[in-house]
């Protein structure tokens, strides 16, 4: 359910038909390096950073696993890194796109556009505390499945959408490393 939420959620950021993961090639997406070297690294640390793409996450603990294969959608939003929480089924997405928009206007977009599905309930972008232009939202499936999203300005020119998804049943624990996800989310100097 959580990756299926995370393409909606990339169709609306783009307003596009269709979204899916490609297959990643040994060179990696969009310059992003070779794979097996950024698995290694995501493997490896607590803290996951990207000097390609520009962004830094950090990894809660043991009980998340950090797959960072350079994913892009049909679309080109750069798919770099997915967390997924072994036991209750949260993860966290982090997309990369082009800044042709501002994260407010992104926010509201997506808003827009989950408020027209059935079943799907957002509240209004709001400012998050993580930088000068970052906005978030909260989203539920139809009282099965909660998320929350945060659009932040990124290096390069870029846009970083963090979007994270639990189970209602998922425990208070598991929530409170989701937040703790989303604010360690930031943009570094692209190298």
């Amino acid at each position: 359910m959580g990756a299926r939420v995370a393409v909606l959620l990339a169709l609306f950021f783009l307003e596009a038909c269709a979204a899916h993961r490609e297959a990643a090639s040994d060179s990696g997406t969009g310059g992003s390096g070779p794979i097996v070297q950024r698995q290694r690294i995501a493997a490896s640390h607590r803290k996951y950073v990207d000097t390609e793409l520009g962004f830094e996450v950090a990894r809660p603990g043991a009980d998340w696993q950090l797959d960072a294969d350079g994913g892009t959608s049909s679309e080109g939003i750069l798919i770099p890194v997915v967390l997924r929480h072994r036991d209750s089924g949260a993860q966290v997405v982090i997309q990369v796109a082009p800044a042709i928009a501002t994260p407010t206007q992104f926010a509201e977009r997506l808003v827009s556009g989950l408020r027209s599905y059935q079943g799907f309930d957002a509240t209004d972008p709001e400012p998050l505390t993580l930088s000068d232009d970052a906005v978030g939202f909260r989203f539920s499936i139809e009282q099965k499945v909660f998320g929350r999203i945060a659009v932040q300005p990124g290096g390069s020119s870029n846009v970083l959408m963090v979007v994270a998804t639990w189970p209602a049943d998922a425990s208070v624990g598991v929530t409170s490393e989701v937040e703790q996800i989303l604010v360690s989310v930031r943009p570094v100097p692209a190298g």
